[in-house]
């Protein structure tokens, strides 16, 4: 897949958080493709992460849900898509303890639908590919030392990471068993702009803002790399255009932090933005019991896309860390809707 060629690329999720970024990134770079974004608009899909760029046009929106059959059929064959970038996911751990079911018609049942409908154009159209956007969470646990690479056994301990180890194993099966032209990356922790606020970094920028708690799990010492959202998009870009079919790329910052040295420095950058004297936002770091299933460390072996691919993150986490900031702040009103409760409300009235 050529950059120059007219293509209608499918984006799954392409209102979530790193799936904005990546139409962004699709629609801005590539004038001669026709980007099409479905999702569901669920609480951390919200079109406003699009305003920007939603009167392109080489760019459509379509609200719907992957679990939905009927709805990809209908959407299938009306539209003849050179490639699928499947993002659409339920994503947060812990909500994956308390409502396993929901996850695993997401991320299971919805990825096989999808898979269904793409066969049948890879049947008729030998470009097709399909890419599975994964995380590294289906690796399960690492010790104090070593990295995740593209061989490491799936060991999932969450029904998050289960629900996403069954749709990787389901992906290469059709590649296997129907010819499928695919390729898989699982990621590492992804941060930067439009993060809903429920994950660690944009949680603990809006409670430090708001002079709320910061919880910590356990002892702080859980360990993740953390990977720039803006890289992210552009490592896809690569994979989907130059990886190999049938092959696995491992998408990560070179970038491990424990959760509580993440913390210390985020006060630290806050409290200089926010015209504190240092020390003052790390008084709201709070210790909370562990959750069930927290697994130690995560770390990625990002070679194989560094090597085959050139891929390499262009931000250091520090750098990265305050150009998120630098957003939170600038994006005040985005994170007061999405933080009021009555922000659904407020994208149906302006968007839907």
């Amino acid at each position: 897949m050529g950059k120059g060629n007219k293509k209608n690329i499918l984006v799954t999720g392409g209102a979530g958080f790193i799936g904005s970024h990546v139409v962004r990134h699709f629609v801005q770079n590539y004038q001669d493709y026709h980007v099409y974004n479905i999702d569901a608009l669920t609480y951390a899909g919200n079109l406003e992460n699009l305003k920007d760029i939603e009167d392109q046009t080489n760019y459509t929106f379509i609200k719907g849900d992957i679990t939905e059959d009927d709805f990809l059929t209908k959407l299938f064959s009306e539209n003849e898509f050179d490639g699928v970038i499947h993002l659409a996911a339920e994503s947060h751990v812990d909500r994956s303890i308390s409502d396993p079911l929901s996850f695993v018609k997401t991320n299971v049942l919805g990825t096989v639908n999808l898979l269904n409908q793409s066969v049948k154009i890879a049947n008729k159209n030998p470009d097709f590919r399909f890419y599975h956007v994964s995380t590294d969470e289906v690796y399960g646990a690492l010790g104090n030392s070593g990295l995740f690479t593209e061989s490491t056994p799936y060991s999932p301990n969450s029904p998050y990471s289960a629900s996403k180890a069954s749709s990787d194993h389901f992906v290469r099966a059709y590649g296997e068993t129907y010819g499928l032209p695919f390729v898989i990356s699982n990621c590492s922790n992804n941060y930067g702009p439009n993060h809903f606020p429920e994950k660690l970094i944009p949680l603990f920028i809006n409670n430090i803002i708001q002079n709320k708690a910061l919880p910590v799990y356990g002892d702080g010492n859980y360990t993740r790399d953390w990977l720039y959202v803006k890289d992210h998009a552009k490592a896809i870009d690569l994979v989907f255009h130059r990886g190999t079919n049938g092959e696995t790329y491992n998408i990560g910052g070179f970038n491990e932090w424990k959760n509580i040295d993440l913390v210390m420095l985020l006060c630290k950058l806050m409290d200089k933005k926010l015209g504190r004297t240092e020390g003052v936002s790390e008084e709201l770091i709070t210790f909370v019991k562990d959750r069930p299933g927290h697994d130690l460390r995560y770390a990625i072996d990002a070679s194989k896309i560094n090597t085959q691919l050139g891929w390499e993150p262009s931000v250091t986490f520090e750098q990265g860390l305050e150009l998120t900031i630098d957003w939170y702040f600038d994006n005040q009103e985005w994170l007061n809707h999405v933080t009021s409760g009555d922000y659904k409300e407020y994208y149906k009235k302006q968007y839907l």
